[in-house]
């Protein structure tokens, strides 16, 4: 369970993973050593999964954005199985959820222009064992992005 300190430490973490952690200390009301403590049990524990640099996908030739929704043909065990692994080995696939409704799975995916979709389209997704149906729509404008999770206030701080 998360204490007010942890998430204090997380919230400004998400916001600049590069904070020393005597800046962080000094943030979150504690002397470094604990606070090195903290962070450190936050990572053994699983909560801090990495440290990364966020980057610009347009600025570094990604400016395309497509959703994905994928039906199979059956669901079952090695068929969920075999497109999870297909997926997980994609380069562009940002994201991927097994879903509920009438859809199996969202993706989504970067691409630098039509060309590379069309190619992840057919020379992949298509060639996947099991995919019954596709459906793509593009991003025309990113209205919002956040990574950071809402940590501080609101329902979740409810014990």
């Amino acid at each position: 369970m998360l204490d007010d300190i942890d998430r204090h430490i997380l919230s400004l973490l998400q916001e600049n993973a590069r904070l020393s952690i005597v800046d962080l200390a000094s943030q979150v009301g504690l002397s470094a050593t604990p606070c090195a403590r903290r962070v450190k049990l936050l990572e053994e524990r699983g909560v801090i999964r990495r440290h990364v640099s966020l980057l610009d996908a347009t600025q570094v030739g990604l400016p395309v954005s497509v959703f994905i929704s994928v039906t199979l043909e059956r669901q079952t065990e090695s068929t969920l199985r075999c497109f999870e692994e297909a997926v997980s080995s994609y380069p562009e696939v940002m994201e991927c959820y097994l879903m509920t409704g009438t859809l199996d799975y969202m993706l989504r995916i970067v691409v630098p222009d039509l060309e590379a979709y069309q190619h992840f389209l057919l020379d992949r997704l298509t060639q996947i064992p099991g995919v019954a149906n596709i459906q793509s729509s593009f991003a025309l404008k990113q209205v919002q992005y956040k990574t950071a999770l809402p940590l501080m206030g609101g329902a979740s701080d409810e014990h």
